[in-house]
């Protein structure tokens, strides 16, 4: 781990015991007292996470509109100022550069919120596709931090340990406040089916918030292996397992966020081609029939043994208390009940198609 980035609660994170391990290029927190103890903790409760290791970049100017549209499968002129988007960059054949938020600050100011493995090359694909646009691009992810306070006592915790007015938010829209005379984003998106926040702040401000809500006792501190097993239930795609250069959205099931009915954007083409050729792939959900455990990378195979996919997360699902997978297979194979079988190690296992929500979301309205 000595080469990798530590956020800015790392410190704290070891006081607390975490366990520590590398992810995305940084040495974070994956658990405390349990993955299924935090799990249930946000399901239940509140948890907070530390999320520092995420990437952010501002996208200022003249052209930033126009620009952002230009490099993002979503339509960021069809919401007002104040609006988070969520969808993706796509490299001219239609696979993922990466999936993202964007916040739409003004007309002329946009800030992107990226995954913390891809920041460097994301930041250059960016700046590279910006010649011929009034925009300055700003990679600010050492400057910031971020929290996500998740759960269906996240708004109590927000108002009551943090004194943050977040009742006024919706899904998918934030705000910015002057706390301390320090500028905040507070947005309310989640990525673990569950009401939550996310915190954007200088380090500083990200370490006084954490001690205050640690000190509350009303708040678990999550690591990531739980945030992980909290976005896979209800069917939320991770980068570099559900999405990535060689898989389009529209296999992904992601295709309600890539607006064809735009003019232009960087893989319009190659999205536009595939959808009327037709998928020859499809993610699914699978449930197996035994209390194996799929995951990442094993095989998937038709009732005669055949290869026809590949899992790309699978866990025995807390909430739901199922062996079940996301799974990337021939669409032929696609339809729900699906007889199909998992090969983990040496042997096979009975599964079927299922819908890949396996635990019902609990987002605000």
């Amino acid at each position: 781990m000595e080469n990798e980035k530590r956020t800015c609660l790392y410190d704290k994170h070891v006081a607390l015991g975490a366990q520590m391990s590398p992810f995305g290029g940084f040495v974070m927190p994956i658990q405390y007292k349990g993955i299924v103890e935090e799990h249930n903790a946000v399901r239940h409760g509140c948890g907070v996470f530390d999320v520092s290791h995420m990437g952010e970049v501002s996208v200022t100017g003249a052209d930033a509109e126009k620009f952002v549209n230009h490099i993002f499968t979503n339509d960021v002129t069809a919401g007002p100022v104040g609006k988070c988007f969520y969808g993706m960059m796509l490299n001219p054949d239609g696979g993922v550069v990466d999936d993202l938020l964007v916040y739409k600050r003004d007309d002329d100011d946009f800030f992107l919120v990226i995954n913390a493995s891809n920041i460097e090359k994301d930041v250059a694909w960016i700046r590279s596709c910006a010649d011929g646009y009034d925009v300055m691009v700003d990679n600010m992810s050492d400057c910031l931090g971020e929290l996500a306070v998740q759960g269906p006592a996240a708004e109590e915790v927000m108002t009551g340990v943090l004194g943050l007015d977040c009742a006024r938010l919706s899904f998918y829209t934030f705000m910015t406040l002057d706390i301390d005379g320090e500028s905040v984003i507070v947005s309310r998106t989640g990525y673990t089916g569950e009401d939550g926040f996310e915190i954007y702040a200088s380090p500083g401000m990200v370490n006084h918030m954490w001690d205050k809500l640690i000190e509350s006792g009303k708040v678990e501190p999550c690591g990531l292996g739980c945030r992980d097993t909290l976005r896979f239930e209800v069917g939320l795609p991770l980068y570099g397992n559900e999405l990535g250069d060689d898989i389009s959205p529209l296999e992904a099931g992601l295709g309600i966020f890539v607006k064809l009915d735009k003019d232009e954007f960087i893989g319009k083409d190659a999205v536009m081609k595939l959808k009327e050729d037709g998928l020859r792939r499809k993610l699914v959900g699978i449930e197996l029939l035994d209390r194996a455990i799929p995951r990442h990378g094993y095989e998937v195979l038709n009732v005669d043994g055949e290869p026809v996919g590949v899992v790309t997360t699978g866990y025995h699902a807390i909430s739901v208390d199922k062996s079940v997978a996301l799974a990337l297979v021939d669409v032929a194979y696609s339809a729900i009940d699906t007889p199909l079988e998992v090969r983990i190690r040496r042997k096979t296992f009975p599964a079927k198609v299922v819908k890949k929500k396996f635990f019902k979301k609990s987002y605000k309205n």
